[in-house]
């Protein structure tokens, strides 16, 4: 029968959950990890920008973090996590944490590192170039299709800021709005300067063979020849946890937290994706140890005081 009790329950199995849970294993703490098993980058076939480990693949990064946290004793489950309440008496005594299949945890402290989901666009056949040509971030697979025909896929300051960006991995860019760019005159000159043309034609579908974009069909039969896209539509936190938690958010949407990334939430903390705008792996794992640390720390003063 698995053990009810822990020092922590990390909601989230990603870089930052498993980085947290290998902080605290090694600190000897009793650590639940809780995780759908849907990670963000489940489409990816490479991952890109973390050292040692560029190039591996985002779902065999995730297996070697699963097994490095097996010597340590931490346990970890594939579970959705339902429902988390502090518990009111005596304050600060932990946390009851629910799974969506009734079952009842508790825990001292409660690391959030649910993730994000990134907001596709709904255009036909995107689905097939997903992670092999159709991208949302040039910092992580821009160097694979550097000077290629890049379509950037975004409306208002986002279409403005991304296309942009993209000039850096091609000078090949245009801008594909999908309908109104929203973008000022000035803008739209910017645009031009850089030599960005604006297409805000309707699309209708994307097409390529066997994941590589070859072409974007717009709804009035013209079509543009492109090798990449890379779109910029936003993205929603993956769980509503924090939200019924009462932690508060930004105006991003994400969660602000300080140095030890605790939330405003007594002995609540949050790592990863859904604090900061900067999204790489690496900085999620970073986020994790640290939250880590800062935990065992809160432990240890809690500790120190019943004596």
């Amino acid at each position: 029968m698995m053990n009810k009790n822990f020092d922590v329950i990390i909601i989230g199995a990603g870089p930052a959950g498993l980085s947290a849970a290998i902080i605290l294993g090694r600190s000897r703490r009793r650590v639940l990890v809780c995780d759908s098993g849907r990670p963000r980058n489940l489409k990816a076939n490479f991952m890109h920008g973390y050292l040692t480990r560029d190039g591996i693949s985002p779902l065999e990064f995730l297996r070697l973090g699963s097994e490095e946290t097996r010597q340590y004793d931490i346990n970890k489950q594939q579970m959705e996590i339902s429902q988390i309440t502090p518990l009111v008496s005596p304050p600060g005594r932990g946390f009851e944490v629910i799974s969506s299949k009734g079952e009842i945890f508790f825990s001292r402290k409660v690391l959030l590192a649910t993730g994000i989901t990134d907001n596709i666009p709904q255009i036909e056949g995107i689905e097939d170039f997903y992670g092999k040509s159709v991208f949302h971030c040039p910092y992580c697979d821009g160097w694979e299709v550097r000077d290629k025909r890049f379509a950037a896929y975004a409306r208002g300051k986002g279409a403005l800021a991304l296309s942009l960006s993209l000039k850096t991995w091609s000078q090949d860019v245009i801008l594909c709005s999908d309908g109104l760019a929203r973008l000022s005159r000035e803008d739209k000159r910017t645009l031009e300067l850089h030599q960005i043309r604006i297409v805000t034609n309707r699309i209708d579908r994307l097409e390529g063979r066997q994941g590589l974009l070859r072409k974007i069909v717009f709804q009035n039969g013209d079509s543009v020849e492109r090798d990449v896209m890379f779109f910029s539509t936003g993205q929603k936190q993956k769980s509503n946890l924090a939200e019924r938690l009462g932690c508060r958010f930004n105006d991003k949407g994400f969660i602000p937290t300080n140095k030890k990334q605790q939330t405003n939430i007594k002995g609540v903390f949050a790592a990863g994706d859904i604090t900061k705008d900067v999204k790489f792996v690496v900085v999620a794992a970073a986020e994790g140890a640290r939250a880590g640390m800062a935990i065992n720390m809160e432990l240890q003063e809690e500790e120190k005081r019943k004596f």
